[in-house]
């Protein structure tokens, strides 16, 4: 990994609804990753950075949506999604950090 190192394999956690339900039904997590990373980085990437083993790697493009501003239309870039499915009994710490994020914005009964 020359030119793409891990650190820039990685780009950010999906925090979608969706998300969230893989996270709890399959142990899977999605992350927003390089368009030009393929699995085989993109598992070596999540496996050395956030201390998991991977069973599975899903990759798919993202089509950017098109925008209006005013008169004109614009297109927002395109972006690659990975779903990875860590080993039984895996977690990883972002989710949990969010997860308790939620319990102190939720109203107190």
């Amino acid at each position: 990994m020359s030119a793409k190192d891990i650190y820039s394999i990685l780009r950010r956690p999906v925090v979608t609804e969706k998300a969230a339900l893989l996270k709890e039904d399959n142990n899977q997590v999605v992350l927003r990753v390089r368009a030009d990373a393929n699995k085989i980085e993109i598992r070596k990437a999540v496996e050395q950075l956030m201390g998991v083993s991977v069973t599975n790697v899903n990759t798919s493009i993202q089509r950017g949506k098109k925008k209006r501003l005013g008169r004109t239309i614009g297109k927002k870039s395109n972006w690659k999604k990975a779903v990875v499915t860590l080993a039984a009994g895996e977690t990883v710490e972002f989710y949990e950090a969010l997860e308790s994020l939620d319990e102190l914005e939720a109203p107190q009964e």
